[in-house]
């Protein structure tokens, strides 16, 4: 073993660990990764910096703003109201109907998208029809996840594979490459909850039929309705304090969703707006809270609510449920650094962290992916958080700013950057152009087109490729290779298929499914070449077996609908044990019968 060879794979593990325990952001990873195999000069500068210039980072970047273009102009959201049409409330036919849409959809966006387009249409479905969220959310959560392996940009990993074979020299795989095994997942997963839904889904408690959108989220939620006005008086000792010094959040548990400032109204006020004498406010609250509160600042009691009449009137202003997604820039920041309040100017009024209900101020607890936030504002307010990527609104509004003049240009767009790679270009190049011809139709802004690049992703991306090309050339790829095919070589090839496709998933239930391509793409090609067989149908099995996550909620979509669902961890443990070895059984054959 050389001393190369001993670098890279004490690299490689200490990787591992911090990805498997999440001890830092995988952004922070990855260029540590890129740093250490420059520092030890495993790679020269220049080979440890490819990552940026990648195809893999370049498509992944366009489909990002291939993907906000689209969404933008309202094109998925008229998509997903005529699946709605189509499959009516028939419970089965709805799951049915919704997990292909979702499925095809994730076969050019990220699914996590497709996922969070039709969630919050299938709790609406629930409340309508007295069905358990738990009862249709997960089958679809389910059908993106395999829906991501229909093309070869439908998910990192097999955005990332054409990169790793030509680090080994081999030639890349066209778009549609994979969609046979993508198409055979997909049945498959429809097929499988169709069949076994109702003994593996869990069954929650129904939700009350015949409500209003609000009625529903204030019944569940039990939240206070009444909104009470107060002006403050000179003589107030609440002058000169702001809402965190009084503890209005903590002591009190109410909530200011208006002020008056300067001759207009002030939704949700920042934390360290000042209060002045003869300033109105409008507070959310129990009675009894909201009394107590006045009457310990002389606060006086106003009967019509002036320029808070919006805050009253329910067609203009009210509750929403907000969901946040794994690629928030909110997950594992507080809503105090994030700075809700002056963002949005709506006020955060409740939180569901982890399973359990937080009343009072969180301002400082570090937000996870699906969390759930009830939030108080104005429809307009409110509004901009279902333009923002930040967060998934469950909550339906009325208010529709989208640009669908453009849904046109933003399809033929699209259309050419696919025409483009059929037609032999380069994947990359084909949707990269495809992305900058949405900026120069006007669909998309520039800042449009940047705010839609999850950098965090990017910087991972770049910062992993060269952990795969210095696992190739050090021979620690050949090394770790020769120990594998020692357990499987003289056997029947579907063993070597199974043993492939059972790493990648067990690697992709613990770490970043990127992370797992990259570390287990050059070991596979290196045992093709031991074994004598081709090694990209094996490079393309790691890929695809990535997708492989339905045991635990570590997957993005998964941590996504987690909460909406009102899953437990064993209830992925149930019905995704079962889908993985579905998974398993379908990807392997359709490699050994026609990639092989």
């Amino acid at each position: 073993m050389t001393p190369d060879i001993i670098i890279v794979l004490t690299i490689l593990v200490l990787t591992v660990i911090l990805l498997a325990l999440d001890l830092l952001r995988i952004d922070i990873v990855g260029m540590l990764c890129l740093l250490a195999l420059a520092w030890t000069g495993v790679l020269d500068p220049l080979a440890a910096l490819t990552g940026f210039s990648s195809n893999a980072v370049i498509a992944m970047m366009a489909v990002m703003v291939l993907g906000r273009g689209i969404a933008r102009t309202g094109m998925m959201d008229r998509f997903a109201q005529l699946v709605l049409r189509i499959a009516g409330d028939n419970q089965q036919r709805l799951i049915a109907l919704v997990s292909a849409a979702v499925g095809l959809l994730s076969g050019i966006i990220q699914n996590v998208g497709a996922a969070a387009l039709f969630l919050p249409a299938m709790l609406a479905i629930s409340r309508r029809r007295q069905l358990a969220p738990s009862r249709i959310i997960m089958p679809i959560g389910f059908a993106a996840i395999v829906g991501g392996t229909l093309t070869m940009v439908g998910s990192g990993p097999l955005i990332l594979t054409n990169d790793l074979l030509a680090n080994a020299g081999l030639g890349p795989y066209g778009l549609f490459a994979i969609t046979p095994v993508g198409l055979a997942l997909l049945v498959a997963s429809i097929g499988y909850f169709y069949l076994a839904g109702n003994r593996l889904l869990p069954r929650t408690k129904r939700r009350e039929d015949r409500r209003s959108s609000q009625e529903a989220v204030i019944e569940s939620w039990q939240l206070p309705e009444a909104i009470w006005h107060y002006r403050i008086p000179e003589e107030s000792a609440l002058v000169g304090q702001t809402p965190e010094e009084t503890g209005i959040w903590e002591a009190c548990t109410l909530n200011i969703v208006g002020m008056t400032r300067e001759g207009a109204v002030q939704y949700a006020p920042w934390r360290q707006t000042q209060f002045e004498a003869g300033q109105d406010l409008a507070i959310l609250g129990e009675e009894d809270h909201v009394r107590a509160f006045a009457e310990h600042y002389d606060l006086v009691h106003i009967t019509k609510p002036g320029r808070f009449a919006v805050l009253n009137d329910p067609t203009s202003a009210g509750f929403a449920e907000v969901v946040i997604p794994p690629r928030s820039s909110l997950v594992d920041q507080s809503i105090r650094q994030f700075g809700l309040r002056r963002r949005y100017a709506v006020e955060p009024v409740m939180l569901y962290h982890k399973g359990e209900r937080v009343d009072s101020d969180f301002s400082d607890l570090p937000i996870s992916a699906g969390d759930i936030f009830i939030v108080y504002g104005i429809w307009e307010k409110i509004q901009d958080l279902k333009s923002s990527e930040d967060f998934v609104l469950m909550t339906e509004v009325n208010v529709d700013r989208r640009d669908q003049s453009k849904a046109w240009i933003a399809a033929l767009c699209f259309a050419v950057a696919v025409g483009l790679a059929l037609a032999g270009f380069p994947i990359a190049i084909a949707f990269f152009s495809g992305a900058v011809a949405m900026i120069l139709t006007g669909v998309l802004r520039v800042e449009e087109a940047y705010e839609a690049v999850d950098w965090k992703v990017v910087f991972f991306l770049a910062g992993l490729i060269p952990l795969g090309l210095a696992m190739q050339e050090t021979g620690t790829a050949a090394l770790l290779a020769e120990g594998v095919m020692g357990l499987v070589a003289g056997h029947h090839p579907l063993l070597l298929l199974l043993a492939v496709a059972a790493m990648s998933t067990v690697f992709s239930l613990f770490m970043s499914n990127v992370a797992s391509t990259v570390i287990l793409v050059p070991l596979v090609i290196s045992m093709a070449e031991i074994g004598n067989v081709d090694p990209r149908p094996l490079a393309l099995l790691v890929a695809a077996s990535a997708a492989n996550s339905f045991i635990l909620p570590t997957h993005q979509v998964n941590a996504l609908l987690k909460t909406p669902g009102g899953y437990e961890n064993t209830d992925y443990l149930k019905a995704g044990g079962g889908m993985t070895l579905v998974f398993l059984i379908v990807v392997v054959t359709i490699f050994f019968l026609f990639y092989i």
